[in-house]
C-alpha cells in the first residue's frame, strides 16, 4: 500500500527544520534525564532555594548521604548544578536558574 503525504510543503518542511536530531536530540534526552528521578527533583528544589552541603542536603531531605553525594555528581557531570569549596566543605547550587523554571513549569502543567 502506498501511503500518501497529507502535509503541504511547507508543514513538512518545518517538521524536518524543529524536530530535533543528532547532538541536540542527544542532549534533549540527557537535560529531561535530569528530572526523571525523584531524588534528583528533590535536590534541585531544594537547591532552588538556597545552596547547600552534602550534610544539609541529606538531613532536610532525608536521604543517605552516598544517594545525595551520586546523584550531586550526576548532575554536576550533567552541568546542572555547580560546587564551591568553602574551606572542607563543598556547597552546591543550581548552575543555572532555568532549571527552576523548568520545575516551576512543570507543576504548572499538572495544575499545582
Amino acid at each position: 500500500m502506498n501511503a500518501t503525504l497529507l502535509l503541504d510543503e511547507r508543514t513538512k518542511n518545518m517538521v524536518e527544520q524543529y524536530v530535533p536530531t543528532g547532538d541536540l536530540l542527544s542532549d534533549l534526552v540527557d537535560f529531561f534525564n535530569i528530572f526523571s528521578d525523584s531524588t534528583r527533583l528533590k535536590l534541585l528544589s531544594a537547591l532552588a532555594i538556597s545552596e547547600m552541603c552534602v550534610t544539609d542536603l541529606s538531613r532536610v531531605l532525608d536521604l543517605n548521604q552516598t544517594t545525595v553525594s551520586h546523584q550531586l555528581r550526576y548532575l554536576k557531570d550533567l552541568g546542572a548544578v555547580k560546587q564551591e569549596r568553602q574551606g572542607k566543605i563543598i556547597f552546591y547550587s543550581l548552575k543555572n536558574e532555568a532549571l527552576n523554571d523548568v520545575l516551576l513549569k512543570g507543576v504548572e502543567f499538572l495544575g499545582f
